[in-house]
Parts: C-alpha cells; sequence; structure tokens
C-alpha cells in the first residue's frame, strides 16, 4: 500500500510539471491563430499565477475538510477540464476564462502533495519527486513539438496533454481510500535536519489554522522572503539567461540557448543526485549549499573575461544549486514550525513561490530596459544574499543545533 501510494504521487508529480510548458511552447503559434500580440502571453499566464495563489491559500482549510486525495482529485480534474478548455478556445478571451480553473487547480494540489510529502515520506522521496515534475516540464513541450510539426495545431497538444490529466484523475479517485492509511500517526522515517532529529508531535489535524496565525508562528517570514528569493531567482533566470548571453557577453544565439536549457536539465538531475544523499545531510545543509552554488554560479557569469567558458558553466552550476532548495525548504515545513502548522505555511509558501515566479521576471525585464541586460548577474545575487540570509536567520531562530 506504502509502495502503491508513493507510485501514484510519482505519477501525480509528473502531472504537476505537464500543463506548466504547454503555453510557452505553443505561444509563438496560438497568439496567431486567436490574432492577438505576443505580449498578451503575460494576461495568461498571469490569471493562471493567481488562481494559483488563490488555491494555495485555499489547500489548508480544503485539505482539513476533504482530505488531500480529494483534495488532489479535484484539482487535478479542474486542470483537465481547463486543458480541454484551452483545446477548444477559438479566441483569446476564452482562453482567459479557462485559464482560472487551471491556476485553481494547481495551487491547492501542489500545496496538499507537497505537506503529505514533507510529513509522511523522507527527504530523498522530496527531492525525487520534484525531480519527476521537471520530466513532466521537459515532456510537454515535446507534445506541442510533435503536434505543431504534424499538422495537428496547437489545440491538439493541450487535448492530449488534458486526456492525460483525465486518466490520472480517474487513478486519483480510486487511490483516495490508501491516503488516510498510509502512517497516518506515525513520524517521518529518516532525518528531518543535519543532526539526526525526528519530529514526534502527532498527524491528527487541531482545527484550521487560519493564514493570521500561520504568519504569527516564529520564522515563517522568514521563511516565506527565502522562498520567494529562491523562485524569482529560478523564474528569472530561465527567462534571461538566454537573452543575457546573446546581448552583455555576444555568445551565439544557438549556444546561449542550449546552455540556457541546460539550467533547467541542472535542476532536474540535481534533484535525481540529490536524492541518494538528502537524508544523510539534511534540509538546513541543502538549503545552505544550493544557495552557495547558486552564488558561485552568478559569479561565473559575472566574470569580465574574454572568454564565455566561465559563464556557460556557470549557468550549470546555478542549476545544480537551485535543484535542492525548493525541496529542501519544504520538507523541512513540518520540523520548523509544526506538523499541525504546516499544511496552511506550505499553502502560503506556495503563494510566495508563485508570486516570486510572477513578478521577478518581468521586473527584471523593467530594470534592464533602463540600465542593460548586464545587469542580470548582480540582479541574481541580491536574490541568492536574501534567500541565504533569510534562511540562516531562521535556523538560529528556530533553535536547530549545528
Amino acid at each position: 500500500m506504502y509502495s502503491l501510494l508513493l507510485a501514484i504521487i510519482y505519477v501525480a508529480f509528473i502531472s504537476l510539471g505537464l500543463p506548466d510548458s504547454l503555453v510557452g511552447a505553443g505561444w509563438p503559434v496560438m497568439h496567431r491563430d486567436l490574432g492577438v500580440p505576443v505580449a498578451y502571453a503575460g494576461i495568461t499566464t498571469m490569471i493562471i499565477a493567481a488562481g494559483t495563489i488563490v488555491s494555495s491559500l485555499s489547500s489548508e482549510r480544503l485539505t482539513r475538510r476533504v482530505g488531500v486525495g480529494v483534495v488532489t482529485a479535484v484539482s487535478v480534474a479542474l486542470t483537465a477540464a481547463a486543458l480541454i478548455g484551452f483545446a477548444w478556445s477559438g479566441s483569446f478571451w476564452a482562453l482567459c476564462l479557462w485559464a482560472i480553473p487551471y491556476g485553481l487547480g494547481a495551487g491547492a494540489v501542489d500545496a496538499a502533495l507537497n505537506n503529505y510529502v514533507a510529513l509522511h515520506y523522507a527527504a530523498k522521496h522530496m527531492n525525487w519527486l520534484h525531480s519527476f515534475w521537471g520530466v513532466g516540464a521537459s515532456i510537454s513541450p515535446f507534445i506541442m513539438s510533435y503536434a505543431l510539426t504534424s499538422g495537428l495545431g496547437w489545440s491538439r497538444a493541450y487535448l492530449i496533454v488534458g486526456v492525460i490529466q483525465v486518466v490520472l484523475t480517474v487513478a486519483l479517485i480510486i487511490s483516495v481510500p490508501l491516503w488516510g492509511k498510509v502512517n497516518p500517526t506515525a513520524p517521518r522515517s529518516g532525518t528531518d535536519d543535519v543532526d539526526g532529529v525526528v519530529s514526534q508531535e502527532p498527524l491528527h489535524p487541531q482545527g484550521h489554522v487560519p493564514i493570521a496565525r500561520a504568519l504569527r508562528v516564529r520564522g515563517v517570514k522568514l521563511i516565506l522572503v527565502a522562498f520567494f528569493a529562491y523562485c524569482a531567482l529560478e523564474s528569472t533566470t530561465i527567462l534571461w539567461a538566454s537573452t543575457y548571453l546573446v546581448t552583455a557577453r555576444e555568445v551565439v544565439p544557438a549556444t546561449a540557448a542550449a546552455f540556457a536549457s541546460l539550467f533547467l536539465l541542472g535542476i532536474t538531475a540535481g534533484r535525481f543526485l540529490t536524492g541518494f544523499f538528502a537524508d544523510r545531510v539534511g534540509d538546513r545543509t541543502l538549503i545552505r549549499g544550493g544557495f552557495l552554488a547558486v552564488g558561485t554560479g552568478v559569479l561565473l557569469i559575472a566574470v569580465p573575461v574574454p572568454t564565455d567558458v566561465p559563464a556557460l558553466a556557470g549557468l550549470v552550476v546555478a542549476g545544480l544549486g537551485c535543484a535542492p532548495i525548493y525541496p529542501a525548504i519544504i520538507h523541512s515545513t513540518p520540523v520548523n514550525f509544526g506538523r499541525d502548522n504546516s499544511q496552511a505555511i506550505i499553502g502560503i509558501q506556495m503563494a510566495a513561490a508563485y508570486t516570486g515566479s510572477t513578478l521577478a521576471p518581468p521586473a527584471f525585464g523593467l530594470v534592464s530596459s533602463w540600465v542593460g541586460t548586464w545587469v542580470l548577474p548582480l540582479f541574481l545575487a541580491v536574490l541568492v544574499a536574501l534567500g541565504l540570509l533569510m534562511s540562516e536567520r531562521l535556523n538560529r531562530l528556530v533553535g536547530h543545533r549545528g
């Protein structure tokens, strides 16, 4: 039963990643078919992000009321409906309408699944699961590419992914009885921090934790800023790295695109590799080491030398450094703030993450329009320093040893 549910969760994480790359992959064709400017992609993604933030903040109340299994199944069903709606949308405004359930479905399931894994499974699974999210995010552009090159059109790509989500919804509905039977009261296996301390707090819910109360828990605001900073630097790098290499370093566009993609591959591969030693190293060390590695990568990107090798290598190093930070922050939440608070706080963390991912890239675009894209390493360095500072302050505040 334990292994069966874990397999279902792994598949669910792939499904979380599947829709995330579709809009970006298909928009160059979609905007022409829909008769809107390229810039309108930002409207769609903002609606999705807003829905995701709202559902993330609501995830704690929903999960306590109906259970993580039901929340997961309903959320994936909403996403499936939205994707099929995208497939049949003949206008941009219809697309915007379907973007609402698209976002609402994504946020609640993300928060619910992350909290469930943080409570019931070891750190290695948190890293591997987020690696599987990367697998899903990497698959969907290939689906879009296949649909476009075979003459099926972008709508068929959304339909294919939507049908996949429908199949997963059926599997999740069937699996609902399993969710309450896997380690319902036992502490997690493995270590929760570098000292081997395992939280022994009961898993029985003590009632709804309002957002205002969750924000008053010691250290929560620190980790929200750290999470915001991490997701801001990740999304900014994904969007702007290639442009920086071409405009500021005069790298050949094809080479720049290849190495910018290695940043994402570094995150996915890094999370897979981190899973093999995450339980021995501990979450705090993974977060600290991750930020330091990203900082090293940013320094390499900024090195003013004639050759582009350090900058290109820096992107790979930064991707590997990013790999453990997100999973480790989530996995450490029950220990840092208490198991009864973890669902509410993870929901707020997801909202902070999506806010950072949504706001930072256009913010850098605005800054670069004033001073130039050469400022990217400095922009990223500020975010790295902010994330590292907040996470280290949290470590001292919550009183972890070592």
